[in-house]
């Protein structure tokens, strides 16, 4: 089970902003994905202002309000298994990148998306 602590600004200040809907949606996918104790391989979660522009994420990103994650993946079964878990769990803002899936929950930026990196 995904934690509030687990989507704190990583690696930069600590902080943490989550939004509640987005967490509970986020456990239902990690339950569909690894239906055993296995956790959702988390690479990034809540960013404060300086972190997402050192990674060059968008001023109106979803990471910005505790919305977004970044989910890493290691093979195309991986990745089809992950995009089904998501979609199943309410997800309908879906980036896909080469070694991870971004999934947010926001509902003030644009609804059934999937794009790419």
């Amino acid at each position: 089970m995904i934690t509030k602590d687990d989507m704190a600004c990583r690696d930069h200040c600590g902080e943490m902003v989550v939004n509640q809907r987005f967490l509970d949606m986020l456990n239902a996918a990690e339950l569909l994905m690894y239906p055993s104790t296995i956790p959702l391989p988390l690479n990034s979660g809540y960013r404060c202002a300086k972190h997402n522009a050192e990674v060059g994420g968008k001023p109106s990103s979803a990471h910005r309000t505790g919305e977004a994650v970044d989910i890493m993946v290691r093979s195309s079964g991986e990745r089809h298994r992950l995009l089904k878990a998501l979609l199943s769990a309410g997800f309908n803002r879906i980036g896909i990148g080469a070694n991870f899936l971004h999934a947010d929950s926001s509902l003030t930026l644009p609804q059934n998306v999937i794009w790419m990196y």
